[in-house]
């Protein structure tokens, strides 16, 4: 198998078959002759998902390259991507190449094939992750450099001189028309060399959602892995329409417990505890003057409601453990 490619659905299924849909044009039109496989996994849905997503493969023939695959619980985003991942790597023909794609994405047509084109041509690239857009071909920020204390205050505080004194210290790194090396990418389209898992490991499952990306990036990084943007891989992303979280049409909607959490584990688990009461800290220290800046200038209103108290509630100074919260 030359490359597999995994889908975790969540409650999602027409996401999911609009996103299968898509793989299906890029199998027909641009992957011929390249082994690949999808595993679509689904986490425990309460809805009729699996029936959903069952009848579309049978109804598109699509059982030749792609399989359903129902896991036991609701455990996350780590965890259902491994529930495809652990069982292809320990075959008898384990994948080259594995691409982590969410339901909520569509991919444009060569996309993929983009991706292993680059990986072919440079086995440097370890990691790489796609040009994420809105529909309308809006490029969103999706190659990141690693949360670090300094990043965590210039990205609340949200003031121009500061955040050009920082710039290249800035979280998102501004989207680019020709490849770069980054420190991460967003998980929605992520492709990662066979050789990296087997160095490093799965995704960390104690991750339900968010974050658990980052984890895996930094971990290559401190491995030697060296990971890519790609902007000639271009997927439609609609954002927080799989997670419900980041949905830019919901404003102020209050993140989840678990956003916090994987947050705090994120920088217990690689920095220790004192970095992450530093970064919670810094977190506090540029969020707090930008509100009163806001208000003051009469701003709109960009950030999830209870934020500031869900940031110090759940603080790596009141909670000493990297473990989050499982939901099943």
């Amino acid at each position: 198998m030359k490359l597999l490619i995994v889908i975790v659905n969540y409650k999602t299924p027409a996401l999911t078959v609009d996103c299968l849909a898509s793989v299906a044009a890029e199998l027909r039109d641009h992957l011929r002759g390249i082994a690949t496989r999808v595993v679509v996994t689904d986490n425990k849905s309460p809805d009729d998902s699996v029936a959903r997503i069952t009848e579309a493969i049978r109804q598109h023939q699509w059982e030749s390259w792609c399989s359903l695959l129902p896991m036991e619980c609701n455990g996350g985003f780590a965890y259902g991507n491994n529930g495809a991942i652990r069982p292809a790597l320990s075959s008898i023909d384990p994948p080259e190449l594995v691409l982590l794609l969410n339901p909520d994405t569509v991919v444009i047509p060569g996309a993929i094939r983009s991706l292993v084109d680059a990986f072919d041509a440079d086995p440097r690239t370890h990691l790489a992750g796609s040009r994420l857009e809105d529909p309308d071909a809006t490029p969103q920020v999706s190659a990141f450099r690693f949360h670090r204390i300094l990043n965590e205050f210039e990205t609340q505080l949200r003031f121009g001189p500061i955040s050009r004194l920082l710039g290249n210290r800035a979280v998102g790194m501004i989207p680019l028309d020709t490849p770069f090396d980054c420190q991460w990418v967003a998980g929605a389209s992520l492709m990662i060399r066979k050789s990296v898992f087997d160095k490093i490991g799965l995704l960390d499952e104690g991750y339900f959602m968010y974050f658990e990306e980052v984890d895996f990036c930094l971990r290559a990084a401190r491995a030697g892995f060296v990971c890519r943007y790609l902007p000639q891989s271009r997927v439609v992303h609609l954002v927080g329409q799989a997670s419900g979280v980041t949905n830019n049409t919901k404003a102020n909607k209050r993140r989840p417990a678990y956003w916090f959490e994987a947050r705090r584990r994120y920088f217990i688990k690689n920095f220790g505890r004192p970095y992450a009461i530093g970064a919670d800290l810094a977190f506090v220290a540029g969020f707090v003057p930008w509100r009163i800046r806001r208000a003051i200038q009469r701003k709109p209103d960009p950030d999830p409601s209870h934020m500031l108290g869900d940031i110090v509630r759940h603080s790596a100074l009141f909670n000493g453990s990297p473990e989050p919260r499982r939901i099943q």
